[in-house]
């Protein structure tokens, strides 16, 4: 069974109507309704991801790739569609309440974002912030949350000496680190990673880029990568889907649409890569 399998996803922000998705879409160029003036933000969305593996969702800015991200991790209402989980069958992610959403988040799908204030408390501490996240999955003894903060700092190349330090005085590079250790503290089955390195000096971002490589191949997470960077995509995912103006435009092997991408879209996208 997937690890996630995500059916039909849709979200507009307006009129939820059918008469809101006429005239939008990449055939006309955009995915605001000309007739109800609601933004198609995403629509008819389906994947799936297998335990160990990487899917990466890329488009430009504005085509729906990060609206995906966040109805899957429940920032979002979707409008339409399902989400399901290997250990949960039969729930649709979507239909829970927020009190059954926030438990999931805690155990089972982790998130990533591109800014670490999104998933870190920039007034507590390094530790402190893994500590909330094993706290509220029921973990009591302290000097074993304070063993597991010390090994998830360490896998993730936090200085430990930085450990009680607030993470407000930390570069950002290190603030991507530790919201990455956070996100793996209870060793979720499904981690989403949101433009993980945007914002980051090439360097630095060259650096969390392989230091997630290695703890994805190694803890075999399913994760699904958002991006408007092919070389992050190319870094970290086996299979990508290409989105433009709220829809799927194509989807294959990363390694083959990159080397020939099909879509008139994808290739501009591809060649201003590689430009």
């Amino acid at each position: 069974m997937s690890a996630l399998k995500v059916e039909g996803l849709g979200k507009i922000y307006g009129d939820p109507g059918p008469a809101s998705l006429a005239g939008t879409g990449p055939e006309h160029g955009t995915a605001l309704s000309p007739a109800t003036g609601a933004m198609v933000a995403c629509w008819d969305v389906s994947f799936e991801v297998e335990p160990g593996e990487a899917l990466g969702l890329v488009g430009e800015s504005g085509s729906g790739k990060s609206t995906v991200l966040r109805c899957i991790a429940g920032d979002e209402r979707a409008t339409a569609g399902s989400v399901h989980v290997a250990g949960m069958p039969g729930t649709n992610l979507l239909t829970l309440d927020d009190s059954a959403r926030r438990a999931l988040r805690v155990n089972t799908i982790s998130v990533v974002y591109q800014d670490p204030a999104a998933g870190l408390d920039l007034r507590v501490s390094a530790g402190g912030n893994i500590a909330d996240r094993l706290t509220a999955a029921g973990w009591r003894h302290f000097g074993n949350i304070s063993s597991r903060a010390a090994e998830l700092l360490e896998r993730t190349e936090v200085p430990l000496s930085r450990m009680n330090h607030v993470v407000d005085t930390f570069s950002g590079g290190m603030r991507q680190r530790v919201q990455i250790a956070k996100a793996l503290a209870n060793r979720p089955a499904i981690l989403l990673l949101d433009e993980p390195t945007t914002g980051l000096d090439a360097s630095v971002a060259a650096g969390v880029l392989d230091l997630l490589r290695g703890l994805l191949e190694e803890l075999g997470v399913a994760a699904v990568v958002v991006s408007h960077d092919f070389a992050v995509i190319e870094a970290l995912t086996r299979r990508v889907v290409v989105m433009q103006h709220g829809r799927i435009v194509e989807a294959g092997l990363t390694d083959q649409l990159l080397e020939d991408p099909q879509d008139a879209y994808s290739q501009r996208l591809v060649s201003a890569a590689r430009g």
